[in-house]
């Protein structure tokens, strides 16, 4: 199983990391049930992983049962005039919502 870091999400982390002075963080991309289309995602800055989460181009980290919701799907950071974010690209949505922090499969 796989999930795509794209340069930019890789970029902002390591901007991250230096400006907070911590070498080892990393963005956690989790899914879980809930939001307006049946999933969600749930994503936080971390220093730690688990014995079960898996970790992707050295800076984004995803536990196993998430993987699956995410297989294929690309993280990538978005920086414009509207605001920057982190966004997930994920082909295995079939729907989502306007706010793109929930969807369906």
């Amino acid at each position: 199983m796989s999930l795509n870091i794209d340069e930019s999400a890789i970029k902002r982390i390591e901007h991250l990391r230096t400006a907070q002075s911590k070498p080892g963080l990393m963005l956690r991309v989790c899914v879980e049930g809930g939001g307006c289309s049946g999933f969600q995602y749930i994503l936080e800055l971390t220093e730690s992983a688990g014995s079960k989460d898996l970790t992707f181009a050295d800076c984004v980290v995803t536990d196993d049962i998430s993987l699956p919701f995410l297989e294929g799907a690309t993280v990538k950071f978005k920086d414009d005039l509207i605001g920057s974010e982190f966004i997930i690209d994920n082909p295995n949505a079939q729907s989502g919502c306007g706010c793109g922090s929930s969807f369906s499969v």
